[in-house]
C-alpha cells in the first residue's frame, strides 16, 4: 500500500496506477478465434452493421494466414466456429464458404506492418457520414484521445478495395498509425491485439459522432498536443484494452440477447 500519495507528482501517480492495473485489473481471456467473433458481435451492437460490408481479421499461428468471417454472414452472426482461416491469397485453409474478396487489402496491410495483429474495417453511420465530407477525424475529447495522433486520412477514394492497387494505397496511407479514415468509405483500425482493435473501432465511431455534433454547434477547439499525447498513452495500455474489450463484450451480448 502506497502512503502519502498527496505529495506525489502527476507522473508518479500515473506510473503507480499503471503498475496497479497490470496486477489488479481483472480481465477475461479469449482465444484469437473467440476474440475475432466477439469483436464482430460487439461492433454490430455498437452500430457498425452495414449488411455484408466490413471485415474483421486477426493473424493466426501459421505465417501469412488470418482468421476472418465468412461472406454471407453479418457481424451479429459471427461465431468462433463459423470463422474461416485463409492465406494472404484468400484461399480457405479451414472452414466452409468464402471470405469477402475485399479482404485482399488486409493482406497488404499485414505484409507492410508486422506489428499489426488484428484489422477492423467497417462502415458505421457517423464515420461514413464524416467520410463523405472529405475531412479528417478530429480528436478533441478526453475519451477519444485513445486515438490521438494515431489516425491517418485517405482523402481520395480508390474505389472498391478488391484489387492489389487498393491494398498498396491504403497500406501506404496508413503508414505507422493505428487507424485511418477512408473518404467515401469508412474506418480501418490496425491493432497490436484483437482487443485493442475492437476498442479503437468503437471509439473511432464515437469520435466521428462527437465531431459531427460539435461542428453543428460551432468550431471545434483542439486540445493541447502534449495533453492529447499524455491521454493517449494513459488509456492505451494492453491491460486497459483487455478490460474495456471484456466490458464491451458483456454489454454487446446483453444487447443482442
Amino acid at each position: 500500500m502506497v502512503k502519502d500519495t498527496m505529495q506525489l507528482s502527476k507522473s508518479e501517480i500515473v506510473t503507480s496506477a499503471i503498475k496497479q492495473m497490470d496486477t489488479k485489473l481483472q480481465t477475461e481471456k479469449f482465444s484469437t478465434r473467440e476474440a475475432v467473433a466477439q469483436t464482430c458481435r460487439t461492433l454490430f451492437a455498437f452500430g457498425h452493421d452495414s449488411g455484408l460490408a466490413g471485415q474483421i481479421t486477426a493473424r493466426a499461428e501459421q505465417p501469412n494466414t488470418y482468421w476472418t468471417q465468412r461472406l454471407g454472414l453479418g457481424f451479429d452472426e459471427a461465431t468462433a466456429e463459423n470463422l474461416l482461416l485463409v492465406d494472404e491469397d484468400l484461399n480457405v485453409i479451414e472452414g466452409d464458404g468464402m471470405p469477402n474478396p475485399a479482404n485482399r487489402f488486409h493482406s497488404w496491410l499485414y505484409r507492410a506492418r508486422p506489428d499489426v495483429r488484428c484489422i477492423v474495417h467497417s462502415h458505421p453511420p457517423m464515420t461514413s457520414a464524416l467520410s463523405m465530407l472529405e475531412i479528417p477525424l478530429e480528436l478533441a475529447h478526453m475519451d477519444t484521445c485513445v486515438l490521438y495522433g494515431q489516425v491517418a486520412f485517405l482523402k481520395k477514394w480508390p474505389g472498391i478495395p478488391v484489387g492489389n492497387e487498393e491494398g498498396e494505397i491504403i497500406a501506404q496511407a496508413l503508414g505507422e498509425k493505428k487507424a485511418i479514415l477512408l473518404a467515401h468509405h469508412g474506418l480501418l483500425v490496425a491493432g497490436g491485439s484483437v482487443e485493442e482493435a475492437c476498442v479503437l473501432g468503437v471509439m473511432f465511431e464515437r469520435a466521428a459522432r462527437l465531431q459531427l455534433l460539435a461542428r453543428s454547434a460551432g468550431d471545434i477547439q483542439p486540445v493541447p498536443a502534449e495533453l492529447g499525447a499524455e491521454a493517449q498513452q494513459w488509456i492505451s495500455t494492453p491491460r486497459r484494452h483487455e478490460a474495456t474489450f471484456a466490458y464491451y463484450a458483456r454489454r454487446a451480448n446483453r444487447m443482442l440477447q
